[in-house]
């Protein structure tokens, strides 16, 4: 029998589009996409026995959306290891309470706990590097400090994306500037792994230098994204609509994790 590198066999992964993948496609994973979660479960099922993976993320989803869609299913599952990512969406509203986003985790959370699973809690990252983000900087700030008082609350394990200043480079962005890309994905796999004190052989991934642009070429790339990207995103917040309407989790059962 091989050797456990790591205690847990039964992963959940419960979240947003951040957690579904979106950013890092991939034709062959189910869904289309792989993301930081899958590459996580891939390091983790190695030299593991009858290890079992399900991913219930499902992108546009709010706190609120996601402990009524994706926790009852979490807990059938029996995980011993859960991430749960949630807010995201929330925080990026405009006039929406930080508090009352955490507040809303922490339920979230109390829930989890219930089988004493390990859960895995994730800080928003510094958007300070992102011209259109930067505003809601302070939000975030607080929002990460209430999300570290819960982790400390419930034995929650932290993956700090605050600190993971890799992912300020625009590079590790998907076009949409608002879902990291498969570098980025690479980089976060490895962060939640590191705070899992999981050895792995994953490499930090250098993506090839940008070509320069010129401030035309660069305001006109800024049109051009807000034309494809922003604009269909506010529309959507005015018509209260969701991009993850209609869309099912990628991996709603626990089984076997299978590499791409």
């Amino acid at each position: 029998m091989t050797k456990q590198q790591h205690p847990w066999s039964r992963y959940v992964a419960l979240g947003d589009s951040f957690t579904e993948g979106i950013g890092d496609p991939e034709p062959a994973s189910p869904g289309g996409n792989r993301g930081w979660a899958d590459r996580v479960a891939d390091v983790l099922s190695e030299g593991t026995d009858d290890f079992a993976y399900a991913n219930l993320a499902v992108r546009g989803k709010l706190i609120r959306q996601i402990s009524h869609e994706q926790i009852a299913p979490a807990l059938a599952l029996h995980p011993d290891l859960i991430t749960f990512s949630a807010g995201g969406n929330d925080v990026l509203r405009p006039g929406t309470d930080p508090d009352e986003i955490a507040a809303r985790c922490e339920e979230a959370v109390s829930r989890l706990s219930r089988d004493g699973a390990t859960i895995v809690l994730f800080t928003g990252a510094d958007v300070g590097f992102s011209p259109v983000f930067r505003g809601i900087r302070g939000k975030v700030a607080i929002y990460n400090e209430n999300m570290r008082a819960v982790a400390t609350k419930y034995d929650c394990v932290v993956a700090d994306m605050w600190s993971l200043t890799e992912i300020q480079d625009p590079r590790l962005w998907a076009p949409d500037r608002l879902h990291l890309n498969a570098f980025g994905h690479h980089t976060v796999a490895r962060m939640v792994l590191a705070s899992l004190n999981v050895a792995n052989s994953l490499e930090p991934q250098q993506p090839e230098p940008m070509p320069g642009t010129t401030w035309r070429q660069a305001r006109t790339e800024d049109l051009a994204w807000a034309r494809t990207y922003l604009v269909p995103w506010v529309l959507r917040r005015i018509r209260h609509q969701s991009s993850g309407d209609h869309i099912s989790p990628k991996r709603p059962l626990a089984g076997p994790f299978l590499a791409d």
